[in-house]
């Protein structure tokens, strides 16, 4: 009697593991364009589920590590939000930029009616009023104080004027502008005061190089911050990284979720920002209103617009991605299994 046949042993199965299936295979018995996809994609989802639980895990630590660059992106975001302000302020302010063009003492009211319309349909004029020799006189006693005076003259010296608004306060579209308006007939002179113009926009010139220049030392700070983060990060898996390194892990499955906690303390980091400068702006929004009050404007701050905001949560998410970078690529070589 023959013996049965026993058959081999078959490798065990893990407990609790899915069902191994045949993965699909390209031409050469390699694992096709969707295996290695999903691959990839499972890949990175595990490392930003790892970045996660790891920031998790250190809440309070995690909190104040974006409460920090919070801090550094606020400050030149807001000072540029400011400066926006002023330079929207600036915008109110064309009526001071006015070009006082003043009429020969002989020409009439119908002639000064005349040239405020042909002024008014000019491209760079936004207004024009015109101011009669009459009401120039008045305006004249109420701010002078000298109305006894001026009664006692026999003719009124003052000349009919046109009052020009400009679109835009620029110092050589306004000078361009006064040049033309002085060409016109029955025009003696056009004034225009552009020390106060100048004045203005050297002020907004500075203010616009010190953001800038601010904004790059506390781009080298966040880098330093979060750099420094990471590194502290990297010291506690160091005998972790040697392991996968020794397993053939490459340098990109070691980076990875570094970089992914990188781009979460950006993005924290980022909304703690938006939060920090909406409630700033708020708060000092309040005394802004009741100053320009006083002063019978209503003029108040704007909030962050969304763009803005938007622009922000981009730009702490890169820097928390490059500056995670830099310091892997730093310690990378010093991870290579001894």
């Amino acid at each position: 009697m023959s013996a049965s046949r026993v058959p081999p042993p078959q490798p065990a199965q893990r407990v609790g593991a899915a069902p191994k299936n045949a993965e699909p295979q390209g031409p050469n018995n390699e694992p096709d364009f969707r295996t290695l996809t999903h691959a990839w994609l499972e890949s990175h989802r595990a490392s930003l589920v790892d970045s996660l639980r790891r920031l998790g895990k250190q809440p309070i630590g995690s909190f104040f590590t974006c409460l920090v660059m919070a801090v550094a992106l606020s400050l030149p975001m807001g000072l540029s939000l400011l400066l926006g302000n002023v330079e929207r302020l600036g915008g109110t302010w064309e009526r001071a930029a006015q070009i006082s063009v003043f009429l020969t003492i002989d020409a009439s009211d119908s002639q000064g009616q005349a040239l405020r319309e042909e002024i008014a349909g000019m491209d760079d004029v936004a207004e024009a009023e015109w101011i009669s020799r009459d009401k120039a006189l008045e305006e004249f006693q109420q701010q002078s104080g000298l109305g006894e005076a001026l009664k006692e003259l026999p003719n009124n010296p003052l000349p009919g004027a046109v009052l020009v608004t400009p679109k835009e306060v620029d110092k050589a579209t306004l000078e361009a502008l006064r040049l033309r308006l002085a060409e016109l007939p029955n025009v003696q002179q056009a004034q225009l005061d552009l020390v106060w113009v100048e004045r203005l926009s050297a002020i907004l010139k500075l203010g616009d190089r010190f953001v800038f220049g601010l904004t790059v030392l506390l781009i080298m700070a966040l880098l330093l911050v979060i750099g420094n983060t990471i590194r502290l990060h990297i010291e506690n898996r160091r005998t972790e990284i040697e392991v996968i390194k020794l397993v053939g892990g490459t340098d990109s499955y070691v980076r990875r979720p570094f970089l992914y906690m990188g781009a979460l303390y950006g993005l924290g980091a980022g909304v703690l920002s938006w939060l920090v400068l909406a409630f700033g702006l708020n708060w000092l929004n309040d005394a802004v209103v009741r100053l320009s009050g006083l002063y019978g404007s209503d003029f108040s701050l704007a909030g962050v617009p969304s763009g803005d905001g938007f622009s922000l949560l981009l730009g702490a998410v890169l820097l928390g991605y490059i500056g995670a970078w830099l310091a892997v690529a730093r310690h990378l070589r010093e991870l290579a299994p001894r």
